[in-house]
């Protein structure tokens, strides 16, 4: 299994899409990869959400206002999911301060070696903070093109982006290939790095 001792941090809220979210459930693990569901809990030691089409409940109990820098580098990687969930996780109570949830994204960008996943419309989590995709080629929900755009990120018509340690996707009907490139991501960092050949040693005469 390429990800074994690996952790992988998807972010909920209600209104998610199910089926992107049950194939997160196993596709991971099927690698080997602990797959960890966060969210703000409110001070409470679980909350169940409901998925947007068919209302699915899904229990968290794990919180990542709870992970400090050093529990933060235990993930390889972190994904906002499409859906509602971006739209719900960025309410802040004072306009003054920065969403918790964007708050934590941003920690997770400032560090190269893991992973940002952003798919569908989990990009609004990163409108209080456009500088972490200013200047980086994603690709959106259509819905979203203009979000992107003011944020100063470079739109790319594809259905999965890569651009250094982001990765986003249109749809979450592409989940699949999503998860597919960052399960080959987090891999190909483990894969040692092959030792070309060697220059021949000339003899001095």
């Amino acid at each position: 299994m390429r990800l074994s001792g690996h952790k992988i941090a998807v972010l909920m809220e209600s209104d998610f899409y199910e089926p992107e979210i049950l194939y997160y459930q196993f596709r991971f693990p099927e690698e080997g990869a602990e797959v960890h569901f966060l969210s703000r809990l409110w001070g409470q030691d679980s909350m169940t959400f409901q998925g947007h089409e068919h209302r699915m409940p899904f229990e968290v109990s794990e919180s990542f206002e709870d992970i400090d820098e050093f529990a933060l580098k235990e993930f390889s990687a972190v994904i906002v999911p499409s859906g509602m969930v971006s739209d719900r996780l960025r309410y802040t109570e004072d306009p003054a301060e920065l969403p918790p949830a964007s708050a934590f994204l941003r920690r997770a960008f400032q560090d190269p070696a893991i992973v940002k996943g952003i798919i569908c419309h989990g990009m609004w989590l990163t409108a209080p903070l456009p500088s972490l995709v200013r200047g980086r080629r994603a690709v959106v929900h259509n819905n979203l093109l203009g979000d992107l755009r003011n944020m100063g990120g470079e739109y790319v018509d594809e259905d999965v982006v890569v651009h250094d340690d982001l990765v986003t996707a249109r749809t979450g009907q592409h989940c699949h290939v999503f998860a597919r490139t960052i399960i080959d991501l987090i891999a190909d960092k483990e894969r040692p790095a092959v030792p070309g050949p060697r220059a021949p040693v000339r003899s001095r005469s």
